[in-house]
């Protein structure tokens, strides 16, 4: 019998990054079965985007326990799991080749044990870029969660395409929407204002990378500034110099801003995106998930194509959506009328369908807790058969061998790190930080010499 049938629903998080932490816990609370208690023990993946405790903080979600581990440790700690501390679901929330190693390993940990996990992943946001190959990584949990009705269709014919099990794929939305709905232009003069009319441009740390573009879009948020100087206008940031999130931040904004002499009216601004939200009259971006998060509240929302509308970008994404349009016509005062259709298969669920969008997650989760004789084992489409070219590298970046099991030499796992061995990471971990950003940037400039 499941733990959850005598107790709370005792759930494992395994995330890489402070999004994918974001995206993991709070879809352990959307998708567990009715309104079962939860019990969550967070596992931070060491890496070089591995979040600080600031980050931690601003994505506001709590956890009965949180630590940092390496793949190979997680694996020893879901191996030892067992009886009363047993697990009942875990999500991975890791890139794809994070969540294929550990299915390899926890095929390895779990093959003589008669119940285990139910194991969840999906994708934190918008699915761009590496379709087949993020998707085929992740094949072989038990769920795999879409986004969207869009994604679920995507997904599924991936999977029959290659002749692989598409069972798993199960239709949800983005865990993190919700948030009141926009209620129109606020009147600042007025006794209950909000303050002036606000415009947010949702930075992304990647997207896009080089020095020119991001310049670009700076000068024409500061421009939009001062063209319009009883606006409000932010910047929000995702992270600080010297944190990282999913992605690489070579080039941060608070860098180039130092030359930009931006007017009052214009500032950087940190925080939970839905606080941020809050006072949000329009919502501009390239192609952030934030562009959801505002459409799902019906704030006005624009996906900006003056670099382009490339997949390069993600915001071709976007195409069908209604948000699609520049700078200039925004500064002409422009305002874009989302397309309900395009909206509708995004997942977005505006009209108020939000609260059922997890019911068949939660439906397929409690009836594999109690399926009888518990779960079959865990079994990906990659295999040393199947992909003996591919999968080894894949599993060799966690310190695993093609069968799963620990490589000679991977960092410890049969003790917690001693206040020396904390400093030592803490010590390399910023050193990693600060060559990706400082010292990287400036080979390759020397490079194009």
């Amino acid at each position: 019998m499941p733990a959850s049938a005598t107790k709370a629903l005792r759930v494992a998080v395994l995330a890489d990054s402070d999004t994918r932490w974001k995206w993991g816990a709070l879809t352990a609370t959307r998708v567990r079965p009715g309104d079962t208690e939860i019990h969550l023990d967070g596992y931070l993946l060491r890496g070089r985007a591995t979040p600080t405790a600031r980050q931690l903080r601003e994505v506001g979600v709590d956890a009965d326990s949180l630590r940092e581990v390496t793949a190979v440790e997680f694996l020893r700690a879901m191996e030892g799991a067992r009886g009363e501390e047993a697990y009942d679901v875990l999500v991975l929330a890791l890139v794809g080749g994070g969540v294929q190693a550990m299915l390899h390993g926890l095929g390895r940990v779990w093959q003589d044990r008669a119940e285990r996990p139910v194991v969840v992943t999906g994708y934190v946001g918008v699915v761009y870029e590496k379709l087949a190959d993020g998707l085929l990584l992740r094949h072989g949990a038990d769920l795999v969660l879409a986004n969207s009705r869009q994604d679920a269709d995507r997904f599924r014919a991936v999977y029959e395409g290659v002749g692989a099990d598409a069972s798993a794929v199960t239709e949800v939305a983005l865990p993190f929407l919700g948030g009141a709905r926009y209620a129109g232009e606020h009147d600042p003069s007025a006794e209950q204002g909000r303050g002036p009319y606000t415009v947010v441009f949702a930075a992304q740390p990647s997207v896009p990378d080089s020095r020119k573009d991001r310049t670009y879009l700076l000068d024409r948020l500061v421009r939009h500034a001062r063209l319009h100087p009883e606006r409000e206008v932010l910047l929000k940031l995702r992270s600080k110099p010297g944190e990282h999130t999913t992605h690489i931040e070579e080039l941060p904004y608070q860098k180039l801003v130092q030359r930009a002499d931006p007017p009052p009216n214009f500032r950087l601004v940190y925080g939970h995106m839905g606080e941020v939200l809050d006072r949000t009259d329009l919502l501009v971006t390239i192609s952030s998930t934030a562009a959801l998060e505002s459409l799902h509240r019906r704030i006005p929302t624009v996906v900006l194509t003056d670099l382009g509308v490339r997949e390069a970008l993600g915001n071709h994404h976007f195409v069908g959506s209604g948000c699609l349009a520049s700078w200039d016509q925004l500064d002409a005062g422009h305002r874009p009328a989302p397309d309900p259709e395009w909206v509708a298969r995004q997942g977005v669920a505006a009209d108020g369908g939000y609260e059922t969008a997890f019911d068949e997650a939660r439906e397929r989760i409690a009836a594999l807790l109690v399926r009888p004789g518990g779960l079959p084992p865990l079994a990906p489409y990659y295999t040393p058969v199947t992909a003996p070219g591919y999968l080894p590298g894949i599993l060799a970046r966690h310190h695993l061998a093609p069968d799963g099991t620990p490589l000679p030499g991977a960092p410890a796992a049969d003790r917690a790190p001693g206040p020396v061995r904390q400093v030592v990471r803490r010590a390399a971990r910023g050193a990693y930080r600060h060559g990706v950003q400082r010292v990287a940037p400036v080979i390759r400039r020397m490079g194009e010499l």
